[in-house]
């Protein structure tokens, strides 16, 4: 069953076009990775699908609701969750006070979180500015996990990351997928991201230019469409 379909999405930023009519869709339980070099429109059609930035054009059905131009607190309601590239923890709460800031539902709990990432049961009470980058990462991640998302999106799952957090994050992905959780992420690391993936999308110039299995995008596509 298809959660999130995407068809003809343009964005512009004022008078400068960003998305040229990309397609995107995710299945239920499905991991599905979006991927392109740096400014290619990853982040813009994160945005444009959860409503920060309103698209021109196309059209955008989520869990059989249209949800094109809808506001982002609506969205996010009918279980869009978000883990935006930069974290944006609420830097003066403490690890617990931002993971209960956003609990809505009974399916994902504190200790659920805790279970998926020990470290914020150790730092419960500390408060998010004191964190280190990984740790906000799994306190960002933790934080959508908590509005019960239908869909989890990351953008930028491991940037910048120490290998070992990076690691810990990678496995938390893959325990998500094995408990039917759909997630569409964003991430460099093709050596992780290819192995969790269900299918990938490409982006190049806003616009979608491969879709298919892991296994179909070849070394001379990674080229052509990902490499420096």
């Amino acid at each position: 069953m298809t959660l999130l379909e995407v068809r003809g999405l343009e964005t512009f930023y004022g008078a400068s076009q960003a998305l040229f009519g990309v397609d995107l869709d995710i299945g239920e339980g499905e991991v599905v990775a979006l991927m392109g070099r740096n400014g290619m429109g990853k982040t813009t059609t994160i945005s444009s699908i959860i409503g920060l930035v309103r698209p021109r054009a196309g059209a955008i059905n989520f869990g059989g609701t249209a949800i094109f131009g809808m506001r982002p607190h609506r969205i996010a309601r009918l279980g869009l969750g978000l883990v935006p590239e930069g974290r944006r923890c609420f830097p003066n709460l403490t690890v617990m006070e931002n993971l209960l800031a956003t609990a809505r539902g009974s399916a994902w709990t504190f200790e659920k979180v805790v279970d998926l990432f020990p470290r914020l049961g150790e730092r419960r009470n500390q408060y998010a500015r004191t964190l280190s980058g990984g740790e906000q990462q799994m306190l960002a991640i933790g934080r959508a996990l908590m509005t019960n998302p239908r869909l989890l999106v990351l953008d930028e799952a491991t940037e910048g990351l120490a290998p070992v957090i990076r690691q810990d994050i990678w496995s938390a992905i893959r325990k998500l997928k094995a408990a039917g959780q759909s997630i569409l992420v964003v991430d460099k690391t093709l050596a992780e991201l290819l192995p969790v993936a269900d299918r990938c999308f490409v982006l190049e110039k806003g616009r979608t230019v491969f879709e298919g299995a892991p296994a179909a995008l070849t070394p001379e596509l990674q080229d052509r469409y990902l490499g420096v």
